[in-house]
């Protein structure tokens, strides 16, 4: 492995981050050599992440995420959350459709909460999971009302393309988040996933700008912006909802 000179913690930051967007469990030699550390390091790590219940080890050997880990994970952004839960569920019996609130975690849009409708769309993203920015409804609401600079940092990488639908350009894509910003409401159109469109919102909340959004049959896509008034209702319920001294409310950008 060379002289790695990481401390302790980010050793076993790199080994915790196997499991970001990984339902299966990971062998020991696996979680080794992601994180770039000996078998036996690893081994001494993981196991006091084991006896400290940050993971679980199965029968077979393999680890996966513990309880107690997921317990601390899932208090990021409860405080949001617990405010608009109430609203998602209003936005929900209003519209039928699965809805969910989402923030920005780097170049992702992470879903902090979901109610989903009758109609189940195709491998919807669960609470916790994260998807591209540029390819999601809420992605791209969360992106047009940014500061400048981020927009620009996430233009200037390599955009992936989850379908042959997913918008990729630089420039077409940043002429589309300036109408985002202009008329206030993004969609999507089987940008992320086959069969499946959304609508999105922003949410003008700090310290977390956030957007709720509703995923759909793509079959019903032509029909979708009827939800917007139900949408920026509930986007204005949820800012009053979480109005208090440790979230302060802000105007998106123009």
């Amino acid at each position: 492995m060379g002289d790695d000179r990481r401390s302790v913690t980010a050793k076993v930051l790199a080994l915790l981050s196997a499991f970001e967007g990984r339902a299966n469990a990971i062998t020991l030699t696996d979680l080794a050599a992601h994180a770039g550390v000996p078998l036996p390091t690893a081994h001494r790590l993981v196991g006091e992440l084991v006896e400290w219940g940050a993971l679980e080890r199965d029968d077979q050997g393999r680890y996966r995420v513990g309880l107690r880990l997921w317990e601390v994970t899932q208090s990021a952004g409860r405080q949001l959350r617990d405010a608009a839960r109430p609203h998602l569920q209003d936005l929900y019996s209003l519209t039928r459709e699965t809805a969910h609130l989402a923030i920005r975690e780097g170049y992702e849009a992470l879903y902090i909460d979901r109610v989903y409708g009758s109609t189940r769309i195709p491998q919807a993203s669960p609470v916790g999971g994260r998807l591209p920015l540029h390819a999601t409804a809420v992605g791209k609401v969360l992106l047009a009302f940014e500061e400048e600079w981020v927009r620009e940092a996430f233009l200037s990488q390599d955009l992936a393309a989850p379908t042959r639908h997913t918008h990729v350009h630089p420039g077409r894509l940043a002429d589309e988040l300036q109408r985002i910003r202009a008329q206030g409401f993004a969609t999507t159109h089987e940008e992320v996933r086959q069969g499946s469109a959304s609508i999105a919102v922003p949410v003008a909340l700090e310290p977390h700008p956030a957007a709720i959004g509703l995923v759909m049959s793509s079959a019903r896509a032509e029909s979708m912006q009827r939800h917007l008034p139900a949408l920026r209702g509930v986007a204005r319920r949820i800012e009053a909802a979480a109005s208090h001294p440790q979230t302060t409310l802000i105007r998106p950008r123009p």
